[in-house]
C-alpha cells in the first residue's frame, strides 16, 4: 500500500546512510574539480612546465568528466548501486594515489584524469539515488543537500587549496584527500546496498566514440578558445558535428530502448526549461570563479591565501541556505525562489560590472555574497523539479544530462568571461592604459556579457513548475 515501505523505520535508515555516504563521496570528488586553480604558479615552478601544461590538470578533469558522463546514464541502469559506487571511488582514490607520489607532470596528469573517471560517475549516481529512494514529497530537501555538494565543493576548492600551499607542498593537497576517499570506499563496500534494480540494455559504441568526440571536443574547444582561438576552433567545430550526429542516433536508438543518453527527457518542458537555467547559472558560477581571483590579485593586489579566504564566506553560505531552500520548495514550490534568485543573480552582476581598481575589498565580498544566495536559490528548485519531471526510467539519463549541461556551461562560463576580459584589456592597453586599469577595464567588460546573459534566466523562471505526484508513485528500492 502507498507509504508503507517509505515509513519502515529500518528502510528509512538504510536510505539516509546511502544518500548521506553518497553525499559526503560526492563532495570529496567534486572538491578537486576548482583546487588545482589557485596551485598552478607552484606547480609550474616545482614541475618546471609552462602555464599552458599546468592548465591541462584542470582542463584534463573536464574533459574527462565530459566525456564520461553521457555513459553514466547506460551504467546506472545496466549495473546495480554498489558496484557502481565501488567503480567510482576506487577510479578516484586511485587518481589520487597516483597524484599525490606522482614524479613529474605526465603522471600527474594521469592521475587528474583517472580521479576524473570516478568523479564523472559519482554525481549521476548520487542523483539517481536520491530520486529512486526519496518521496516525491521530501526531494526539495534531499536535492538541497545535493546543492551543496554541486555548488560549494567548487567553490571553496581554491580557498582549500590556498590554506594548504601556504604552509604545505602541493602534493598535499591530495595526500590530505586519500585517507577521506578510502574510508569512504571501504565504508560503501560494508554499508552501500543495491538499490535499484539493474534493466539489461545494449551497449552501442558509436554512440561512445560519438560522445566522446562530441563533448570532449566541445569542451576542449571551449577550453583554448579565450587564449588561443587557432587551437580551439577546429575541436569545437569537430565536437559540434560529432554531437550533431549523437543526437540523431540517440533518437533513432530510443525508439528501441537502446540510447546511451535517451533524449525523451526533454518532452517534459519543465525539465528542458530546467536545463536553460541551469546553463546560465553554471556559466555564472564558473566564470566567476576564474574571473573574481583575477581581479582580486591582479587589480586589488590580494595574494593567493587572502583570495580564497574571501571567496570562502559565498561558498559557506551556498551551503547553509541550500537545505532551507529545498524545505521551501517542499511546502511553495519552484516558482518564487527561481524568479527571486534569477533576478538576485542578475542584479548582482549589473552591480559588478562597475567594480574598479579603487573598489573597496569590503564591497566586492558583499557582491560575492549575494551572487551565492541568489545561486543557492536557484540551483536546488532547478535540480528537483528537472528530474522530479521525469518518469522514474528516465532519471539515470536526465541526472547524466544534467551533469554534462554543467560541465558544458562551466566550460563555455569560464572560456566567454576569459575572452572578453582579454579582448578588452588589450584594447585599452593598446589605448596606453596601465596594466591594473586594463584589467578592471577587461573584468568589467566580462561581468556585463554575464549580466546580459543572466536576464535570460528571469523569464524562464516562470515556467517552471513543481512537479504532479503521479498516483501510487513510491521510492523505489524497498
Amino acid at each position: 500500500m502507498p507509504g508503507t515501505a517509505a515509513d519502515d523505520p529500518t528502510i528509512a535508515k538504510r536510505n539516509k546512510l546511502v544518500i548521506n555516504l553518497l553525499l559526503i563521496s560526492a563532495f570529496v570528488v567534486i572538491l578537486n574539480e576548482t583546487i588545482m586553480g589557485v596551485a598552478l604558479p607552484h606547480l609550474m615552478q616545482d614541475l618546471d612546465i609552462t602555464a599552458s601544461s599546468a592548465q591541462w590538470l584542470t582542463t584534463g578533469f573536464m574533459l574527462t568528466m565530459a566525456v564520461v558522463i553521457p555513459i553514466t546514464g547506460f551504467l546506472l541502469q545496466r549495473f546495480n548501486t554498489r558496484p557502481i559506487f565501488i567503480a567510482a571511488m576506487s577510479l578516484f582514490s586511485l587518481g589520487t594515489l597516483i597524484a599525490a607520489t606522482a614524479p613529474g607532470f605526465e603522471i600527474l596528469l594521469a592521475g587528474r584524469v583517472v580521479q576524473a573517471s570516478g568523479t564523472a560517475i559519482m554525481m549521476p549516481l548520487l542523483m539517481t539515488t536520491a530520486m529512486t529512494l526519496v518521496a516525491p514529497a521530501s526531494r526539495g530537501r534531499t536535492m538541497g543537500n545535493i546543492s551543496i555538494v554541486i555548488s560549494v565543493a567548487p567553490a571553496i576548492g581554491p580557498t582549500i587549496s590556498g590554506i594548504i600551499l601556504s604552509a604545505l607542498d602541493w602534493r598535499w593537497m591530495f595526500i590530505l584527500v586519500l585517507p577521506i576517499a578510502l574510508a569512504a570506499l571501504v565504508l560503501g563496500i560494508i554499508r552501500v546496498p543495491n538499490v535499484t534494480t539493474p534493466v539489461r540494455t545494449q551497449f552501442d559504441v558509436f554512440s561512445v566514440i560519438l560522445s566522446a568526440f562530441g563533448f570532449g571536443g566541445l569542451i576542449y574547444g571551449l577550453s583554448n578558445l579565450a587564449t588561443s582561438p587557432e587551437v580551439g576552433i577546429v575541436p569545437l567545430l569537430v565536437g559540434v558535428v560529432a554531437l550533431v550526429v549523437f543526437v540523431l542516433r540517440q533518437v533513432s536508438l530510443q525508439r528501441r530502448d537502446r540510447a546511451l543518453l535517451d533524449l525523451r527527457t526533454f518532452k517534459s518542458p519543465t525539465f528542458s526549461v530546467s536545463i536553460g537555467m541551469m546553463a546560465i547559472s553554471m556559466m555564472a558560477l564558473f566564470g566567476t570563479l576564474i574571473i573574481l581571483p583575477i581581479y582580486l590579485q591582479n587589480v586589488l593586489g590580494l595574494n593567493a591565501l587572502n583570495t580564497g579566504l574571501l571567496l570562502l564566506p559565498g561558498g559557506l553560505i551556498t551551503g547553509i541556505l541550500s537545505p532551507f531552500v529545498g524545505r521551501l520548495f517542499d511546502r511553495y514550490g519552484p516558482t518564487t525562489l527561481l524568479v527571486s534568485g534569477a533576478v538576485l543573480v542578475s542584479a548582482d552582476f549589473w552591480a559588478m560590472t562597475r567594480l574598479s581598481e579603487s573598489t573597496p575589498i569590503g564591497l566586492v565580498l558583499v557582491a560575492h555574497i549575494a551572487l551565492s544566495i541568489g545561486l543557492a536559490l536557484l540551483f536546488t528548485p532547478l535540480f528537483t523539479a528537472s528530474l522530479g519531471s521525469l518518469t522514474p526510467n528516465l532519471y539515470s539519463h536526465g541526472s547524466a544530462i544534467l551533469g554534462t549541461i554543467q560541465q558544458l556551461a562551466g566550460a563555455l562560463g569560464t572560456a566567454l568571461f576569459i575572452a572578453v576580459m582579454t579582448a578588452q584589456s588589450t584594447t585599452l592597453a593598446t589605448q596606453g592604459a596601465s596594466v591594473v586599469h586594463a584589467t578592471a577595464g577587461g573584468i568589467q567588460h566580462a561581468f556585463m556579457y554575464g549580466a546580459i546573459i543572466s536576464l535570460f534566466a528571469i523569464p524562464a523562471a516562470f515556467f517552471i513548475r513543481k512537479p504532479a505526484v503521479p498516483a501510487g508513485e513510491l521510492p523505489m528500492g524497498h
